[in-house]
């Protein structure tokens, strides 16, 4: 059986968690295959929101299993706040979900060396969630980390010594006011590291290469965005993984040729969380409306997401990257009243006009070039036909569907999972 891939397609925040939520039922097993607790995904149904920051969204499903993927960092305080929510609300967790033994583990002082790094930066800061995410992968990739497994091992302890002592030199380096008690920390730390320990740790490459074999279907879940990529993204405001489908592959182990669907997830506008360039921001009246209307607000964060039209450019920039087969998009409701929409359908750079993304897209650099489009007044959050959808956002549509030539099979008017459209292919 083919893995299928879900994916965030501009800079995160695109509204992942609900689709996955919704497709789970179509799913055996949902696999998370990179990032950390710097994700937050947000899930609402019978009235309740939810939000998850690094365990899968088909967690809600008694018959789904969910898998932590290799390629995802934990922080087992976050992780275990997670885990109290879910066991609150009823969920057992224990029976569905899976860790794989070669994910790393973020500790308090990588937390630390985050904030430290961000500190030293001044004016020149990426926006980074501070959550010891980028310092966790610098470990990883300079094979000093902590993983999973190493709990497995009667001396994790002496290596975690080790590196938290490493850690606390450079903190020491960086010359910065950064106010900790380590005791504290680790307190919560190695509590939390009991709990994670309750929970079955497997070779997770194993587990779904065997899941394949006996036709399980799968379904990997991303975190971030496309335009947040560490090699494809807005570098060097981009989280420290690889976000796009290649990262699905070196996230769970799976071999490039069983990668079946692609589903590209985007907002009918774009926002942006954090610093970093973003040609369609507005800084007018709509960029206020859709904010307030959209509820813009950072699940991981809280911090507001600043808000912008729908930058064509940059979504066939990221459809391109990941093989993206099918298209859905969120919070078409949010633009329910605007008289007229503008979609940016290229860039006019450094004098030339260009329809592909840029090395540098700083606004000394790149100027959006727009087509207007006329607005739609109707409320769609009742709506649940694609045939109910006010003919200037089927226009909307139709005129994506056209330049990206991918079908777009999903509309979401709203939060809940029950206010999700879905399109017959064309």
């Amino acid at each position: 059986m083919a893995v299928d891939l879900l994916l965030g397609l501009q800079w995160g925040d695109e509204g992942k968690g609900k689709i996955v939520d919704v497709l789970t039922k179509n799913y055996n097993i949902i696999a998370r295959f990179q990032g950390g607790p710097n994700a937050g995904h947000t899930l609402v149904f019978n009235g309740k929101k939810h939000v998850l920051h690094t365990i899968p969204s088909g967690i809600f499903h008694d018959d789904a299993i969910n898998l932590v993927g290799n390629g995802v960092v934990i922080d087992p305080v976050i992780f275990k706040g997670e885990l109290d929510k879910l066991a609150d609300q009823g969920i057992e967790y224990k029976k569905s979900l899976l860790i794989s033994r070669k994910a790393h583990i973020i500790l308090p002082t990588h937390r630390l060396l985050d904030a430290a790094s961000e500190a030293s930066k001044g004016k020149a800061k990426i926006g980074s969630t501070l959550k010891g995410i980028g310092p966790t992968y610098m470990d990883k990739t300079g094979r000093n980390g902590i993983r999973v497994g190493d709990l497995e091992l009667e001396d994790w302890k002496e290596k975690y010594r080790a590196l938290a002592d490493k850690h606390e030199s450079m903190i020491a380096f960086y010359d910065v006011d950064i106010q900790y008690n380590l005791a504290e920390l680790e307190a919560e730390f190695f509590k939390a590291i009991d709990v994670l320990k309750s929970l079955k740790f497997i070779d997770s490459e194993e587990y779904i290469y065997q899941a394949q074999k006996s036709g399980k279907s799968i379904l990997a879940e991303g975190a971030q965005g496309s335009l947040l990529d560490i090699d494809f993204g807005t570098y060097p405001f981009v989280t420290s993984s690889n976000t796009t489908a290649a990262g699905a592959c070196t996230g769970l182990g799976v071999a490039p040729g069983d990668i079946g669907e692609v589903f590209g997830i985007f907002k009918a506008y774009t926002t942006r969380v954090g610093s970093g360039p973003f040609p369609t921001e507005l800084f007018d009246e709509d960029g206020e409306t859709m904010g307030r209307v959209g509820n813009e607000f950072g699940a991981t964060t809280g911090r507001p997401r600043r808000c912008g039209w729908l930058d064509l450019v940059a979504l066939k920039y990221a459809c391109q990257v990941n093989g993206v087969t099918q298209l859905m998009m969120m919070k078409g409701d949010v633009l329910s009243g605007f008289e007229t929409l503008k979609i940016c359908t290229a860039y006019k750079y450094r004098g030339e006009v260009i329809k592909h993304l840029p090395y540098n897209i700083e606004p000394e650099n790149v100027e959006p070039i727009y087509t207007e489009f006329k607005g739609w007044q109707a409320d769609l959050t009742g709506m649940t036909e694609d045939s109910q959808l006010p003919v200037a956002l089927n226009d909307y549509i139709g005129f994506l569907e056209q330049e990206l030539d991918i079908p777009i099979t999903i509309v979401s008017v709203g939060p809940d999972r029950k206010q999700t459209i879905f399109r017959e292919k064309k």
